[in-house]
Formats: C-alpha cells, sequence, structure tokens
C-alpha cells in the first residue's frame, strides 16, 4: 500500500524569520494520524530569512539530519564543530546523552531552505556524534546514510537507510524492500511517479507491505527524492 501525503496537507508554522511545513506532527502542530512513519520522527522544510535562525538549544536520544536544497547553513554546538553546510550536504549529529548547537543561515542577503528530519535511534544514549558530506547529483539511487556507515555514506544509529534519487527527465529506477521493511519518499524538486501515483516537491508517500517501487520522472525537469528504507 502506498498513502499519499500531499504537501499542502502538511502542518504549518511561521515565525516571521521562519516559515516551516510539517510532514509529521510537531510543535504546534499535533494530528493523531501523522506522528511519524516506523522510526521516522520529523521532516520539516524550513525556509529560513537572510541572517536568521535557531539559536543555541538541545536535543537528546535522536539522530537529526539536514539536507540543504537553497542557502548555506552556518552550524555551531556543544562537540565543538563550527561548520558550514552549503547547498546539497547532509548532516547527521546523532544528540545520544545530549548535545546544544545552533543553526542560522549564513547569509544577509539570500534565504535558506533545508530539510531537518529526525530519526528515533535504536538505543538510548551513547557519545553524541557529528557527520558531514555531499554525496553529489549521481543519476538514480545512491545511499548517503546506512546503519554501518558502508562505502563512505553517513552512519546512523537505526536500522534505517536514506537515499537520494536523482532522475534526469524521462528516466526511471526501480527500487527494491526487503521483506517486511516499510519505507517514505519525500519529494524534494520536480515530479515523478511511484507505482503510478504521482507526487511533486513537498509530497511524500508511506509504503506498507510492498517489496519493488518503480519510480519515473515523466516531466522535462529534474527529479530529486529522498528514499528512507526503514524497520
Amino acid at each position: 500500500m502506498i498513502e499519499v501525503r500531499a504537501a499542502n496537507q502538511r502542518g504549518k508554522a511561521n515565525f516571521g524569520w521562519l516559515e516551516s511545513h510539517h510532514t509529521f506532527s510537531f510543535g504546534s502542530y499535533h494530528d493523531e494520524n501523522h506522528m511519524g512513519h516506523s522510526a521516522l520522527r520529523v521532516i520539516n522544510d524550513d525556509t529560513v530569512a537572510p541572517g536568521a535562525g535557531f539559536g543555541t538549544h538541545g536535543h537528546r536520544d535522536m539522530e537529526i539530519i539536514s539536507f540543504v536544497t537553497q542557502g548555506v547553513i552556518a552550524h555551531k554546538d556543544s562537540m565543538g564543530n563550527v561548520q558550514t553546510l552549503p547547498k546539497g550536504e547532509f548532516q547527521l549529529m546523532s544528540a545520544g546523552t545530549g548535545v546544544t548547537h545552533s543553526e542560522f543561515n549564513a547569509s544577509d542577503t539570500e534565504v535558506l531552505k533545508f530539510l531537518q528530519i529526525w530519526v528515533v535511534p535504536e538505543t538510548r544514549g551513547g557519545e553524541p556524534g557529528y557527520q558531514q558530506k555531499n554525496f553529489g547529483q549521481a543519476q538514480g539511487l545512491t545511499p548517503v546514510i546506512t546503519p554501518t556507515g558502508e562505502n563512505g555514506t553517513l552512519k546512523i544509529k537505526q536500522q534505517t537507510r536514506i537515499s537520494q534519487l536523482y532522475l534526469a527527465a524521462g528516466t526511471e529506477q526501480d527500487i527494491q524492500l526487503a521483506q517486511g521493511r516499510k519505507a517514505y519518499v519525500h519529494m524534494v524538486e520536480g515530479s515523478l511517479t511511484l507505482n503510478g501515483q504521482g507526487l511533486s516537491a513537498g509530497d511524500g508517500a508511506k509504503v506498507f507491505d510492498i517489496n519493488a517501487l518503480k519510480t519515473r520522472n515523466q516531466s522535462d525537469a529534474v527529479a530529486i527524492a529522498l528514499v528512507f528504507d526503514l524497520p
């Protein structure tokens, strides 16, 4: 079964400096029908005004992923990391026993857009950690986050695999899931069909009890999505 979550059905928050769309319940937006999917708990589609951002705040027992789609994030944390994340960069922060950090738009003139993603870890506690990498824009499915950190991927503390799907105009990609696994597909840019169902930017799809997914980009523009292979 595939259950589509349209972009315009998501929760919304607007604080002036921040406009956010929530795929799942978050902050003041609460919907018992959308509390996450398997270990995937949060997908926030954030737009941050020039020079603004999230001041220092804390997290624990969560795997926190940022994926920049426009602009540059300026990041600082209690582990001593002071980093910038440009467009296309993936960041994975394992909060573990506790970490504080801040995230600001590094530009005083351009907006910042990024996806903030939370995955519930397999076990609580553990040493906090930080990883960051750009995986480029190779055609097809590119693993970016895995439980083992294999082949240069970022290592997550959960039995979850996250891949970047990049489809040029008129191309397609088959995706196989192991028996009993779930999946979630989040459209970042463009449009495609998922087993015949249309998805556009901001849309998402929960996948249950299906082992084979066929994605097709039937448009004349690039399509980019994130594919979550979940326990």
